[in-house]
């Protein structure tokens, strides 16, 4: 990641002020061994770590910053255990208990109350914080960025060393401001912006980047959108995303399990109002988007970058001969033809959940579109909340009454059907609209066709049973009729 500049007068970015605050030792130009504060596992990769660690006969060295859940492995069905759909995952699950225990390490068990998806329970439980570091071997961690979280993902080998030095090397990367200026239009939410981003600039725009998000759009955002945000940094292949701490984040931050109280509390926010781009900082890059002209957002290929607005027309391969046949194989395994609308697209079943969109405001904000409302005949529609919290609070609100009575399964916290590893699936050929983060072929299950959208989208278009506008909700009942 970005090193200090040469010239000691230029301001600072937000991304650098955090690096100096966190340099051991500066190896050469492009290397520093960089202090690592907290490291979240999960049971999928932290088991391989942990175990890893412990038959080289070292420890971990600081257990009390070092945390765990089950998430992408354990089923979300009502009444759960150790029990998997996916092969071998009961192994995992009991292996990353073990491997927990003899470490020392926090972990949220399967029935814990503070289970869930690791990105979510990592900011609502205050172990991610303005101006920290932090690792876990899950790329998506970038979503704690959205909490001015230095975050990032790293493979087992790097977690491994982590958890013994509490630090790891880092390669110098270019910086990058994205700037959304202007007020967002009704119905458009952070997940139509950053999927705009990833459309209009490409799906490696971000390589070789950390990325700061700014502007009065993004202050306008609070922080759970702010997080929808930074979460799909890794699908621009920005190193990571992250957004300046201000007032919303203090206050979001305030009063959790693990943040500081006290005397500390007060030194902490004195420090996090000193985390943000100096005026004269200067990145490598600079993007400005427009946010009014944003519209909703909907995936029609194989990957993030494939996206138009719900009012465009599916594109013509187009390009060099490359890029026409990725394009042709698009449009070949999701069944589309290119000129055609996206919208009005009949689908088979919606998925609301995975770490990009399963928090509580995502859910008030399904719940107040669907009330009143029922999901389409022949549409199987799924709701996963993020965490254990995330689910109890929303049953505190009656949002799982609504979203029932709507005709949406209401399961328990996990990874779910974001990703596809031998278990649950909709079923090849099935065309699902989803709040996850990746469209790629067989990301859901073999065969899979997965539409990625914002979860108001999502649920406009269960109502309706064909991809559908949120922002045209009188027409919905006519375009159900038309197309089913």
């Amino acid at each position: 990641m970005q090193g200090d500049r040469e010239d000691k007068r230029m301001g600072k970015t937000l991304i650098e002020k955090i690096l100096s605050d966190h340099t051991a030792v500066e190896l050469d130009d492009r290397r520093r061994l960089i202090y690592v504060d907290r490291i979240f596992l999960h049971e999928r990769t932290g088991s391989i770590a942990l175990q890893s660690l412990h038959e080289s006969g070292r420890t971990v060295a600081r257990p009390k910053q070092v945390f765990c859940t089950m998430d992408h492995i354990v089923d979300t069905f009502p009444g759960r255990g150790d029990e998997t759909l996916m092969p071998s995952g009961t192994q995992f699950i009991r292996a990353t208990r073990e491997a927990a225990r003899q470490a020392g390490i926090t972990l949220f068990d399967v029935r814990d109350e503070k289970q869930g998806i690791a990105h979510v329970v990592a900011a609502e439980q205050g172990i991610a914080l303005p101006g920290l570091t932090m690792v876990c071997p899950d790329s998506h961690t970038c979503t704690l960025g959205g909490l001015g979280c230095l975050a990032w993902g790293i493979g087992s080998t790097e977690a491994e060393h982590a958890l013994a030095t509490r630090t790891l090397e880092l390669r110098t990367a270019k910086t990058m401001r994205v700037t959304f200026d202007g007020e967002l239009c009704p119905g458009v939410t952070a997940k139509d912006m950053i999927l705009h981003l990833i459309a209009h600039y490409g799906a490696n725009g971000g390589a070789g980047y950390v990325v700061e998000f700014a502007g009065s759009a993004i202050r306008a955002l609070e922080v759970e959108q702010r997080m929808t945000l930074c979460n799909m940094a890794v699908e621009f292949s920005a190193v990571t995303g992250l957004v300046a701490p201000d007032d919303k984040t203090i206050d979001y931050v305030r009063g959790r399990p693990y943040a500081p109280r006290g005397e500390q509390w007060k030194q902490a926010v004195n420090y996090w109002q000193t985390l943000r781009s100096d005026s004269d900082a200067v990145f490598d890059r600079e993007i400005r988007i427009n946010a009014r002209g944003i519209a909703p957002s909907v995936s029609w290929g194989i990957n993030p970058e494939q996206t138009i607005a719900i009012d465009e027309r599916i594109p013509s391969p187009d390009g060099g001969s490359e890029r026409q046949t990725y394009m042709q194989r698009a449009l070949d395994y999701m069944a589309l033809e290119a000129g055609a609308p996206l919208a009005g697209t009949p689908i088979d079943a919606v998925f609301i959940g995975s770490c990009t969109n399963s928090r509580l405001s995502d859910l008030r904000a399904v719940a107040a579109f669907l009330e009143g409302k029922k999901v389409a005949p022949g549409i199987d529609a799924v709701c996963v909340p993020g965490s254990t919290q995330v689910k109890r609070a929303a049953e505190a609100e009656g949002i799982h009454i609504i979203l029932k009575a709507a005709g949406f399964e209401w399961r328990e916290s996990g990874c779910s059907m974001c990703f596809y590893a031998g278990g649950e699936t909709f079923g090849a050929g099935k065309r699902v609209l989803s709040t996850t983060n990746r469209n790629f072929q067989n990301r859901q299950g073999p065969g899979v066709r997965t539409h990625i959208a914002s979860p108001l989208t999502v649920a406009a278009s269960a109502v309706a049973g064909v991809i559908s506008d949120p922002r045209e909700v009188s027409s919905m009942p006519a375009i159900r009729e038309n197309h089913r």
